[in-house]
């Protein structure tokens, strides 16, 4: 049940918290032009990034909550977002619609949740005309995302962690911690939403958060700054492949061929992805597969990924071609 408390809205946000919070805003974006719009869930995370977003943008800032219709409760407390954004003046709109069918090993129900409501709110911006879109991940988020990340024998690409800006998704409050984000609420007047979700055992990141509440010497800012600096290394691994593929990836007709001589096995297994994603759009890529096909080849033997086909030509000529059809029995 959401709550019912009215916000009390003349309690303005200290000046020095809104002052730090615009020089994060204005790393990730134009504050003076920018029109943002605010993920809020109803949850206290969210609901201080709508608050400093809307002290500091006034009207070019508007709110979205996206309805995944995965709780029963959901439907009151979007309602309940919309009644405080009304009573502040906030543009805001409920986003609803179909969850995506499960496809591949990684489509869970998190992640089928995630691709919705990110479409949803892509698609809402264009309606409104927002230039970013702003979500409420926080220091907290980050250390969470990294251990089991870690956990799951995640690469420089996973362990970047969640990143500040994706496109025009941009996460302002990667700096601060969770209990900041409470106390700006609460001074507010405003008792946030709790999703059940974040307490329940059935989940893998709210039993990982109980686990950190009984830890004291992990330091979420410092982590936050590891994750910032493994980013900035996944950035310039992307920036080398992609100087890499213009020289070392030859289109043959029907087919690509790679030559992977004197190359860490890093970029290595980068440059194949992009030959397999190149001819296979639609392939499932994990890891552990990727790497099973580069040892391959790196034997001289033949390796299939998807629908796409990989013969070591020689050690400097790596070919990879659409499979022909499998015969039916």
């Amino acid at each position: 049940m959401p709550p019912t408390d009215a916000p009390e809205l003349t309690r303005a946000i200290d000046p020095a918290t809104l002052q730090r919070f615009a020089a994060d805003l204005s790393a990730l974006c134009d504050p003076a032009r920018d029109r943002v719009l605010v993920a809020v869930s109803g949850g206290p995370d969210s609901l201080a990034l709508l608050l400093l977003t809307h002290a500091l943008l006034g009207d070019r800032c508007g709110a979205a909550t996206v309805d995944h219709g995965l709780r029963p409760e959901a439907a009151e407390e979007a309602a309940w977002v919309a009644d405080l954004c009304a009573a502040r003046g906030i543009g805001h709109a409920v986003l609803r619609g179909e969850l995506p069918e499960r496809t591949g090993h990684t489509a869970n129900l998190s992640a089928r949740a995630r691709a919705l409501r990110y479409d949803l709110l892509q698609a809402y911006a264009d309606t409104v005309g927002a230039t970013q879109i702003a979500t409420a991940h926080h220091a907290d988020d980050q250390v969470e995302t990294l251990i089991m990340r870690l956990n799951r024998g995640a690469g420089v690409r996973g362990l970047a962690g969640v990143r500040a800006k994706s496109g025009r998704v941009i996460r302002p409050l990667l700096g601060w911690r969770r209990a900041e984000l409470g106390a700006i609420v609460a001074a507010a007047g405003i008792v946030a939403v709790e999703d059940p979700s974040n307490v329940s055992d059935r989940f893998d990141r709210a039993r990982l958060r109980k686990q950190l509440a009984a830890i004291d010497w992990i330091d979420p800012s410092r982590v936050a700054a590891s994750a910032a600096a493994l980013a900035d290394a996944e950035d310039a691994i992307v920036w080398m492949v992609r100087q890499l593929g213009t020289d070392r990836v030859a289109a043959e007709g029907d087919s690509l061929t790679l030559d992977p001589r004197d190359l860490p096995f890093e970029p290595v297994r980068r440059l194949v992805e992009h030959c397999v994603r190149q001819i296979d759009a639609t392939a499932e890529i994990r890891g552990s597969a990727l790497v099973r096909m580069v040892k391959a080849l790196e034997s001289g033997d033949t390796a299939m990924l998807g629908d796409v086909a990989a013969v070591a030509l020689s050690p400097a000529a790596w070919r990879f071609r659409k499979a022909p059809p499998r015969r039916l029995l």
